[in-house]
């Protein structure tokens, strides 16, 4: 790090015309400096992205939203190739377009998707290299990304990414890093780099996101503390790898290689001026990806839903089916060890260990309508994956679940789209675990559900993590969190830091159209029907959803309907949350009745019902790392 910074430091005194494409001047110019300024504004006029060049070379973007400067002068671009061409930069034309859709999405949060905004494309020149600048501007949000045209096994290689977010004011950035906890600093103090999406709130309390969509042949990029004050600047991926708390390996991108095309991934800037208000933008990574053409027009059908882990043997996978089919859950997964130790070299992916008669239980599954979801292994799936997908289709399997991925570099990001697109085709639902996360692929690879890229359950994190997490790593899209209830003999080994209310409602609060309950539990132990009837009633995929009230870290209240039937989370941080949300989401002239599982301070469920209607007043009054659960189903006459 003390050497990428050095090495930012001198860059004035050091820069040379070496590049094919270098966009970047490091002076924060003046709005004088800058000059050929194009504007685009969002659909309803209150965000305003502009591009122009700093003093005839070097392209740089700011934003404004409603008036107020979000984004400072920001420098844009690529280095590409080591070649003598110098940065002189030339706008040769530009295009303009507007953009307005309905998308159908059954798998996600809301049903339809409004996916509406303006598009400038500047056609662009450094010297030799000609390439295009895509801009998109919606309400709160702008993206961008850059095009690269190139020869067909031409190889050319990004040695560095220049953009930059140079903060109009001072702000707090929440610094995470794979599936850690999360950290607040300060932007000038950041001392690490720090994941995408990630999450700010400025001195004058906007909420901003910073993110990125459609990584599919990029690295994992990263953000750091920039050379200006108040400044972030993109980095390569720089990862340690630890296997059982020693490193095994440090995974670093410092060049990218393509052949062809250079498409680089969608950077995206959200503004909010509510915490809650960046759930708008949950969606988003979906909005900018383009699906492929045979799922266009209609989507396949995806079967989404919550499953339970299994042991290694027959009785406990035909237990977990029984326990399925009764609770209202669609899956059951066999995770790691199904087929022997996972890093031996005589683990083999297409064999099943003696203890698990697997044909006798994927043929239970079929009588109960359960499937089975196998997990493999990375070192298995680079071997394998062309032989076990058509192997597994013949079992009757049901969907996998990938596991020590590389989602961080170049190669395995690259691997990982292939292997997605493999597996979409064949008709498996897909879990991607590790540090694997959403850019919103799934817009093109349905069956792709879920992925970790989350310090989930089994990991025991504080009410602080839980009450984090909705303003920011669920903001690139679903994760599996890997749900950890304990069972009713108290026998439980995981040390779960929240109440047994608040982990059902976070089923509410977090989305993943494939949900893993029970994660460490043997089924046969949750006798505590009362209190785990809340799982059963859940969906995972959801018509319409609202976040009523929330602060990052402190507090979280989400509503989402399935159907006619209203589902509420509500959580606490680790201090007591009292307050009171109108039922205003709810339709007119109709009567219900609300359920409610919450606390009932001896470490269990208390369930009571209300009648409740449009209006009515909830009133929350939860103690820290509480939580509750709510239903709410219409009164038929």
């Amino acid at each position: 790090m003390r050497d990428q910074l050095r090495c930012h430091r001198h860059r004035k005194l050091y820069m040379k015309p070496i590049l094919a494409l270098s966009l970047l001047l490091w002076m924060q110019p003046s709005f004088a400096q800058v000059r050929n300024i194009t504007s685009v504004k969002s659909p309803d006029g209150k965000t305003i992205f502009r591009i122009g060049l700093h003093n005839g070379t070097g392209l740089q973007y700011n934003m404004s939203y409603k008036n107020k400067k979000v984004m400072d002068w920001s420098a844009l671009g690529l280095h590409i190739d080591r070649l003598n061409t110098g940065q002189q930069i030339k706008i040769t034309g530009q295009s303009q377009k507007s953009h307005s859709e309905k998308i159908s999405w059954p798998l996600g949060e809301d049903a339809v998707l409004d996916n509406t905004y303006r598009e400038v494309v500047l056609h662009c020149m450094s010297t030799a290299t000609k390439f295009d600048l895509v801009a998109r501007v919606f309400n709160g949000s702008i993206a961008f990304r850059y095009i690269i045209s190139g020869q067909p096994g031409n190889q050319r290689i990004i040695s560095k990414e220049d953009t930059e977010f140079n903060l109009a004011e001072p702000a707090q950035i929440y610094q995470y890093k794979g599936e850690s906890v999360f950290r607040p600093f300060d932007v000038n103090a950041l001392d690490a780099t720090c994941d995408l999406p990630a999450t700010l709130v400025t001195e004058k309390k906007l909420y901003i996101s910073i993110g990125e969509a459609e990584n599919q042949h990029y690295t994992k990029a990263q953000l750091v503390k920039g050379e200006k004050e108040n400044s972030l600047a993109m980095t390569f991926n720089v990862d340690t790898v630890f296997r059982d708390k020693k490193v095994a390996e440090i995974r670093r991108d410092s060049i990218l290689r393509f052949a062809g095309d250079i498409i680089s991934p969608w950077r995206t800037v959200s503004i909010a001026e509510s915490a809650i208000g960046l759930h708008d933008f949950s969606q988003l990574y979906l909005k900018l990806v383009t699906p492929l053409a045979s799922t266009a027009g209609k989507l396949p059908v995806v079967k989404p839903g919550k499953l339970i882990r299994a042991q290694l043997t027959t009785q406990s996978g035909l237990d977990c089916i029984d326990f399925a089919a009764a609770h209202n859950f669609q899956y059951i997964m066999f995770d790691a060890g199904w087929y022997g130790a996972e890093f031996r070299t005589t683990s083999d992916p297409t064999k099943v260990i003696a203890a698990i008669d697997m044909p006798a239980v994927i043929a239970h599954g079929k009588e109960k309508g359960i499937g089975v979801i196998l997990y493999v292994n990375y070192v298995a799936l680079r071997s394998a994956l062309d032989t076990i997908l058509p192997l597994y289709k013949s079992w009757g399997v049901s969907g996998l679940k990938f596991g020590f991925v590389d989602g961080l570099t170049q190669e395995g990001l690259s691997w990982l789209d292939t292997a997605i697109k493999k597996v979409n085709d064949a008709g498996f639902v897909l879990d991607i675990h590790d540090n694997y996360k959403p850019t919103g692929l799934s817009r093109k690879y349905p069956f792709l559900l879920t992925q970790e890229g989350i310090r989930g359950d089994e990991n025991s994190p504080d009410a602080f993590h839980t009450t984090v997490l909705p303003f920011t790593r669920f903001l690139a899209g679903p994760a599996d969190f890997t749900f950890c209830y304990p069972n009713s003999k108290n026998t439980f080994s995981k040390n779960i830091k929240v109440s047994m209310a608040q982990q059902l409602a976070l089923t509410v609060v977090y989305f993943s159209p494939l949900q893993s309950i029970f994660w460490y539990g043997n089924p046969n132990d949750y006798t505590n029907e009362e209190e785990i009837e809340f799982f059963k009633k859940v969906p995972t995929v959801w018509d319409e959803s609202h976040y009523l009230a929330g602060e990052i870290g402190q507090y979280i209240s989400v509503a989402r309907r399935k159907g006619s039937t209203w589902f509420i989370g509500n959580a606490a941080g680790l201090t007591d949350w009292s307050q009171k949300i109108a039922l205003n989401f709810l339709t007119p002239d109709k009567a219900y009745t609300a359920t409610i599982y919450e606390d009932d301070g001896h470490k269990s469920i208390l369930k009571r019902t209300v009648p409740v209607k449009k209006g009515n007043i909830l009133k929350i009054d939860i103690k820290a790392m509480g939580g509750q659960a709510i239903v709410i189903t219409p009164v038929h006459n």
